[in-house]
């Protein structure tokens, strides 16, 4: 059985020293969370963020997305979003069907999100191509992980 995940969009909004003037200045950063649902998905943040804020901070936003595919690599600082078309012949009509899916790959520049998603996707069947590579302002990805003592599954 294939987990399914639940991908939520959370941007936390809070207040940080401006390395230029030395003020306070709001500022909202946006990660990616694996969760159930909206409530677990606040919860989530809430969990991952809490011990990197000194101040008050704020869930100012969680949104669903789909995300059909993640290619992490821990040398990589940027998250882009991949926008992958597989070509999906239909057996019944004897056309093609275009199907969009949306990827996420960790890289340091456009160039290397090119090179991972290829390499990730050397074992792929279907035949697609690349549409759009665009930067993210993800600062974080936080896939689901079981707690100890509980069975190892993925939210579906």
């Amino acid at each position: 059985m294939v987990a399914m995940h639940n991908w939520f969009e959370c941007k936390v909004q809070y207040e940080k020293i401006s390395p230029d003037d030395g003020k306070q200045k709001k500022s909202t950063d946006t990660y990616l969370v694996d969760a159930v649902n909206f409530t677990d998905a606040e919860a989530r943040i809430t969990q991952e963020v809490s011990p990197y804020m000194t101040g008050e901070y704020t869930i100012a936003n969680i949104k669903r997305t789909r995300i059909y595919e993640l290619f992490d690599a821990p040398t990589g600082d940027r998250w882009y979003r991949a926008k992958v078309i597989f070509v999906i012949l239909d057996q019944e009509k004897g056309t093609e069907k275009k199907v969009p899916s949306t990827m996420l790959v960790q890289a340091s520049d456009i160039q290397e999100a090119l090179n991972r998603l290829e390499e990730g996707m050397k074992g792929t069947m279907s035949d697609y191509e690349v549409a759009m590579i665009t930067d993210t302002p993800i600062m974080d990805v936080y896939p689901y992980a079981a707690v100890e003592g509980e069975p190892a599954a993925s939210p579906e």
